[in-house]
């Protein structure tokens, strides 16, 4: 049984999350929580237009989580995220262990990555290539759940 880290992005339903905001991150608190897994940093990253319409949803609550959990746990997490009508759409990655600290503590201290701004129109630099973030370069994709 292997523990390891975990980072978790999960899409909420924005109306529920603006009804409760302290309630909406500690049912994904609790639901990480009621399978074994230990919350290291949770809070919420963003609020934005989506892409397109997620059942019905223009606007979604983007909550990002670092937990640590014994991996076989996860396919039970992943399940439930997609019977949670809060959760509109979930993803959760492996961490690489040498990346952990560090992103645990840009949490912590309440930094956000740097989002494309209506300045730039998510153009990038003057080439138009955009920045690539490297500490994400180090994580391994586990599992992505989807509600329909």
């Amino acid at each position: 049984m292997a523990v390891n880290v975990y980072e978790g992005m999960f899409i909420l339903d924005a109306n529920r999350y603006a009804r409760d905001p302290g309630g909406s991150g500690q049912k994904i608190a609790k639901l990480i929580e009621d399978h074994g897994g230990e919350i290291l940093v949770s809070r919420l990253w963003n609020e934005q237009k989506l892409a397109y319409p997620i059942k019905g949803q223009k606007k979604g609550a983007y909550w990002l989580t670092y937990f640590r959990m014994d991996g076989v746990r996860l396919d039970e997490v992943n399940h439930q995220a997609k019977l949670n009508d809060l959760i509109l759409r979930s993803l959760v990655i492996k961490l690489d262990p040498r990346i952990v600290d560090a992103l645990v503590s840009h949490v912590q201290a309440g930094e956000t990555p740097k989002a494309s701004s209506d300045d730039d129109n998510g153009k990038g630099d003057e080439n138009g290539d955009k920045a690539e973030n490297g500490d994400k370069a180090e994580a391994e994709p586990v599992a992505a759940t989807e509600n329909a």
